[in-house]
């Protein structure tokens, strides 16, 4: 973002002058959504015609599309989609009977529509509009199971590391919400040493709990982890406890990290000032889109910390953060990239195209304008359609 740009409290920027290409007939005259399987797509048409594509979260869409159609379009309709900000803020505003998890889907898939439909009109990918540049990022494999073995996490590692190049791993500990309670007995205390043995002092490795421990686990945890050289600790007590999570931040030195589920932001502004984490973790799509991740990171980068945006599947979300990672000042050194092979990273290939990669370490994707990619007709065609539509 242009540092001549000022910013308020709430990490808001002053103006989108960038953004003002106010026309005759440059509002929002059409929103629509494509249903499938755990993904939706939406899609927003100006009156001239101008299109952007956008997603909502994955999991429960039809939810997040029914509050889209009923509590989010209505909102939205006949706005000049250059006020983003203002259109976000109301639809927040304007909904704060119904607070946070679905109305906040329902916004980010309109969000990220828009954001798609500015980069469509400037000709410029959304990375260059927030300020940065598509490149290749380093990314690190995320690995999103608590079944596999420490044996065989370890050598599912190894293999990724000498084929796909990645210089950096995530594995799971505790069970999720777990009560303090592990996956398997033992599991935790054995995968953290196991791992670092297989892969070696080079190379940078987290541990995620999914809000599975009290402190004073939690921090047993965490002296294992330190002895054993991890520079990531993920989400280690209920999320929503952010004194429990302050308290294991306070007590440990190795960096806390958190936030993938907070959609609220003044619950952000009170983490960030708490030092609750050290590692902020915004997810595009849970958060409320482009907009309000990146107001969040620019909190964090006021106060001095790390973004690395949570991002867990190959869907859109994985391109839309991405760009968000290329443009962020205060990003991490490597952005989250999933290593399941199958379930939906593998129904998100037939998405969209084309597909960010992996090659050496690195993320790629495409320089096009907005998001760089098509949606599939075809996936598109076969997916349950509704529509809102601003009256004449």
């Amino acid at each position: 973002m242009p540092s001549k740009r000022s910013y308020s409290y709430h990490g808001r920027p002053d103006d989108y002058a960038e953004f003002r290409v106010i026309e005759p007939g440059r509002v929002i005259q059409k929103i629509e959504t494509f249903n499938q399987g755990v993904f939706a797509i939406v899609r927003v048409t100006t009156a001239d015609g101008q299109e952007g594509y956008g997603q909502i979260a994955t999991y429960d869409t039809e939810i997040s599309v029914l509050t889209l159609h009923r509590k989010i379009a209505p909102l939205v309709l006949g706005k000049d989609p250059a006020d983003i900000d203002a259109i976000v803020d109301h639809c927040i505003d304007a909904n704060h009977k119904f607070p946070w998890s679905f109305i906040c889907r329902a916004i980010g898939g309109v969000d990220t529509a828009i954001w798609d439909l500015y980069g469509q009109i400037k000709r410029k990918p959304v990375a260059e509009l927030l300020g940065g540049k598509v490149r290749p990022l380093p990314a690190y494999g995320s690995s999103m199971s608590r079944t596999i073995s420490p044996e065989d996490e370890a050598a599912r590692l190894v293999k990724l590391r000498d084929t796909q190049g990645f210089r950096g791993f995530k594995i799971r500990v505790a069970k999720e919400n777990g009560h303090d309670r592990d996956a398997a007995p033992g599991r935790s205390e054995r995968i953290i040493p196991t791992v670092r043995k297989a892969l070696g002092d080079d190379i940078a490795l987290k541990a995620d709990a999914n809000s599975g421990f009290t402190p004073p686990r939690a921090i047993a945890i965490g002296r294992i982890l330190e002895d054993n050289g991890y520079n990531h600790y993920e989400e280690p007590c209920p999320y929503w406890e952010l004194e429990w999570t302050a308290e294991v931040a306070a007590a440990l030195k190795i960096p806390v990290a958190g936030g993938e589920q907070d959609n609220d932001l003044a619950q952000w502004r009170r983490m960030i000032r708490m030092n609750a984490v050290d590692i902020v973790q915004p997810d595009v799509l849970y958060l409320g889109g482009i907009t309000r991740a990146w107001r969040v990171g620019l909190l964090a980068r006021l106060a001095g910390k790390t973004v690395v945006p949570h991002s867990a599947n190959h869907s859109m979300v994985a391109l839309f953060t991405l760009h968000l990672f290329a443009a962020m000042p205060n990003a991490g050194p490597m952005m989250e990239w999933s290593i399941e092979p199958g379930g939906m990273n593998k129904q998100a290939a037939d998405l969209f195209g084309p597909n960010p990669f992996v090659k050496d370490g690195q993320a790629h994707f495409e320089a096009g304008p907005g998001w760089g990619v098509k949606i599939n007709p075809e996936w598109l065609q076969s997916a349950t359609y509704e529509k809102s539509e601003r009256k004449a």
